[in-house]
């Protein structure tokens, strides 16, 4: 492969992101801020370096916790702006506020240069067999520059509009995710006391319309099973519903279900701690489950 991708932010995600682009036969450049993490992604055979030592690649793809980190990275340190070449790409894969995406779009364009927003869903299990979701923000002629690697990192992604409009709708996504999990457990729950096994409920429900990746994914795979490992957190998701929030009240747009789906997740904090997972939300209302 002809492209030179250098992967900032090597947690769950980034880690396994990188480790896939590589398998697939990219030159791949690692880094983030931990050793501890820069060593664990070097045991495991990618090329890695300190954030200090980074230099001229392709494409830059960014794996952060927030917009603040992303800017972070773009203009201070290691500042992108400074080492990356003209007419190289910078993509952000992190949930990030559209408005901070448009602003950083506009000064990376401006600096000859370009940008992609990329918000990814799938975990780290889709990170680390190229099977993510992506939806992506930024001009078409960036997406069709890309295209052979987000075919290795996706099993599907979609290019939505111009930059921001990724992360946006990337913000709606999980705001309907953070909604169906609460609603399928309250279903769950109904269908239970009525008699129901909740598993026979599940298969009745994904085979109508009130069927959602929650109630065909969510609950087997991680609420039934008891596992509640699927590697995001009800702090993630706290943040995301935050974002989304705040990007309704910026357009005066009105949204009374998303004002209290967000009050019920900032509200669980007093149980749920951020480091949960996410799914771990339905908790309470599992526990109203006929034994």
């Amino acid at each position: 492969m002809s492209f030179h991708i250098t992967v900032i932010g090597l947690g769950q995600m980034g880690g396994a992101m990188a480790l896939t682009l590589h398998r697939a036969g990219f030159t791949v450049i690692g880094t983030d801020i931990s050793a501890d993490t820069r060593q664990r992604l070097t045991d495991r055979g990618l090329a890695v370096v300190a954030p200090e030592a980074l230099g001229a690649s392709d494409v830059y793809l960014l794996s952060l916790p927030t917009s603040a980190h992303v800017r972070e990275v773009i203009e201070t340190a290691p500042g992108l702006l400074a080492i990356a070449p003209p007419g190289s790409v910078i993509v952000d894969t992190s949930t990030s506020d559209p408005a901070i995406s448009r602003e950083l779009a506009a000064t990376v364009e401006a600096s000859s240069r370009e940008w992609l927003d990329a918000p990814v869903s799938g975990g780290p299990r889709g990170a680390a067999t190229g099977k993510l979701g992506m939806l992506l923000g930024g001009k078409p002629g960036t997406v069709e520059r890309l295209r052979p690697m987000l075919d290795a990192m996706s099993s599907k992604y979609t290019h939505v509009g111009g930059p921001g409009c990724g992360h946006t709708v990337k913000l709606a996504n999980n705001y309907l995710c953070a909604a169906h999990l609460i609603t399928t457990a309250e279903a769950v729950a109904l269908a239970s006391n009525g008699g129901v096994d909740p598993a026979a409920c599940l298969a009745g429900l994904n085979s109508g319309s009130g069927r959602s990746a929650v109630s065909e994914v969510n609950f087997p795979e991680w609420v039934l099973s008891g596992r509640f490992d699927s590697g995001f957190t009800m702090g993630l998701m706290r943040k995301d519903l935050r974002l989304a929030r705040d990007a309704a009240q910026g357009m005066d747009l009105p949204l009374a279900l998303l004002e209290q789906v967000v009050a019920h997740w900032q509200e669980s904090g007093e149980d749920i701690a951020d480091h949960e997972d996410f799914n771990r939300i339905v908790a309470p209302l599992m526990m109203e489950i006929a034994q």
